[in-house]
């Protein structure tokens, strides 16, 4: 039997997006960015966030628990190679080939991995993505980040 390829066990299409994640109803961001965490750095209540990259640019929006996440100040500019830097070897290259194929093929994807925060702790994220398209071709990745 042949194995099915990596890209496969991690993806999904876009029509079946719904089933993955709902951005509105898993986590409202601004919501949860309106409520501070009790310390600078707490993840509190933040133990999720959404997010955004421009592929014209990578520029990234960040709701307030994505920065939780990482250890870095709410509202720091944050560039698309400063976050990817933050991923552990083995999930940063997992992540970059999912990425790639996603914006290719128009799916989604799934991915736990591991990041190490700018304080130096290790943390499990699970990263849930999926391209925006325009004009039939993706403009724009977006999703959430939860700590697992």
């Amino acid at each position: 039997m042949m194995a099915e390829p990596l890209e496969m066990k991690h993806c999904w299409p876009l029509f079946d997006q719904a089933q993955h994640f709902d951005l509105g109803c898993i986590l409202n961001s601004a919501i949860t960015d309106a409520i501070e965490p009790p310390e600078v750095g707490a993840l509190s209540i933040h133990h999720s966030g959404c997010w955004e990259c421009d592929l014209k640019d990578n520029s990234l929006v960040w709701s307030g628990g994505v920065y939780d996440m990482f250890g870095i100040p709410r509202g720091a500019s944050v560039t698309r190679q400063e976050a990817a830097s933050l991923y552990c070897a083995d999930s940063r290259a997992l992540m970059e080939r999912l990425r790639t194929y996603a914006i290719r093929y128009g799916r989604g994807f799934t991915l736990d991995a591991e990041i190490c925060t700018i304080g130096g702790m290790h943390r499990q994220m699970r990263l849930v993505a999926a391209p925006v398209w325009e004009n039939g071709r993706a403009v724009r990745l977006h999703g959430l980040k939860l700590i697992i």
